[in-house]
């Protein structure tokens, strides 16, 4: 096809205005005197314009080239403004391949927290996410998480722990949504449960209560605490640490030299990594010193760390370390019974120091409004009695 532009003639036009080469292809002239290229097309009955690029920086002949690969999607009754808008997803998710789902998660959260009724809620997506999914796929490209990786993460907390394992799932759901959205992935949600993952795991309504195990008898805390010390490897400082600060799994798992004062023997642990989304300190025996004191040095970051550098132990660890033991009747959650009854049953500590000591909620807001301080020396006397007895055999 003979175009009526030339190259000559497209540098000199300066008249506001648009002057057509023939098939669709017309030169832009601005008014102040920007010039660039435009395809017109009509396709299924509607008409539309195409912008192919400035003059500056396509030549005639090339936007004939690019005009020309537009009129064959039309003849194949292919949109090209769709097809360009398609090829620009396929690049942005390409590049976008680097982005992992714990920079996605946190700028979910940070779009949203600001609609949120309270910190708490933002603290404790955090926390859950900490705990079930990043050990799962938190360092994986966006892209790259499937239905595979959701199962795995689910798989064990559906029937344990239903509750919390819905809310996990709805807010994997929700940040792949946003990742979908902003372009860093494309593709079903494989975390939607409507259709897809209903077909895969049982209704929360129908999952069996679970029989949680019985802690372990208090009075047999000594001799077991023996045997974790007589067992190598980090997972057993952990778990002698955790039944010592009587500290929920994923906040000892979790702990990082920044929150130790060592002088002073206080464990400072942040809102966003407690249950109830409030900073918690914690009174730190001379025995939770010692094994503080066995940990140095290993890492910067965190105090128990797992096989790469600046990563914590895995959360199995302590499962793990129970099976060897021959131990698979508890579960490290059950020592927190254990440290409740001894303190209840053989003590003279108000409950509400226990209680504390335990970072549990206030549930009566009359007796949180009036309940001020932390009763910390109250719980250093009430950890160092309890590390006493743990080491009583």
């Amino acid at each position: 096809m003979q175009g009526k532009l030339t190259a000559l003639g497209v540098t000199r036009l300066k008249t506001p205005g648009m002057y057509g080469d023939g098939g669709g292809l017309w030169l832009q002239v601005s008014g102040r005197g920007g010039k660039s290229w435009v395809f017109r097309y009509t396709l299924k009955g509607k008409s539309r314009e195409m912008g192919l690029g400035p003059v500056s920086t396509f030549s005639l002949a090339e936007a004939r080239d690019k005009a020309l690969t537009c009129r064959k999607l039309c003849y194949e009754g292919i949109d090209p403004i769709e097809t360009r808008r398609e090829q620009r997803q396929d690049a942005a998710v390409e590049a976008a391949k680097a982005i992992t789902f714990r920079t996605c998660a946190a700028g979910y959260i940070d779009a949203h927290k600001a609609g949120w009724r309270n910190d708490k809620h933002a603290a404790q997506w955090t926390a859950t996410l900490e705990t079930y999914v990043y050990p799962v796929f938190g360092d994986l490209p966006v892209q790259a998480v499937d239905t595979g990786l959701v199962m795995q993460a689910l798989g064990p907390i559906w029937a344990t722990k239903p509750e919390t394992a819905t809310r996990v799932r709805g807010r994997i759901e929700s940040i792949l949504d946003w990742a979908t959205t902003n372009s860093y992935r494309r593709g079903e949600n494989p975390a939607r449960w409507k259709g897809h993952l209903a077909n895969l795991l049982p209704k929360r309504s129908k999952v069996r209560k679970v029989e949680h195990h019985a802690a372990l008898p208090f009075k047999q805390v000594p001799v077991f605490m023996a045997l974790v010390a007589a067992q190598p490897g980090t997972a057993a400082k952990l778990m002698a640490f955790t039944i010592l600060t009587a500290a929920r799994t994923g906040e000892a798992l979790g702990a990082r030299w920044s929150e130790i004062d060592i002088e002073s023997g206080i464990w400072t642990v942040p809102g966003e990594r407690m249950k109830a989304g409030a900073e918690h300190r914690v009174p730190l025996s001379a025995a939770a010193l010692a094994i503080l004191g066995e940990m140095q040095g290993l890492d910067d970051t965190f105090v128990f760390p797992g096989g790469r550098r600046g990563k914590p132990l895995s959360n199995m660890a302590m499962l793990v370390l129970l099976r060897r033991m021959e131990r698979t009747d508890l579960t490290v959650h059950g020592f927190r019974s254990s440290f409740r009854d001894w303190a209840s049953e053989t003590t003279h500590f108000p409950s509400e120091v226990v209680e504390m000591a335990l970072a549990h909620a206030i549930e009566s807001k009359v007796e949180a409004a009036y309940r001020r301080g932390d009763l910390f020396e109250k719980r250093r006397e009430l950890m160092a009695a309890w590390a006493a007895m743990c080491s009583s055999q």
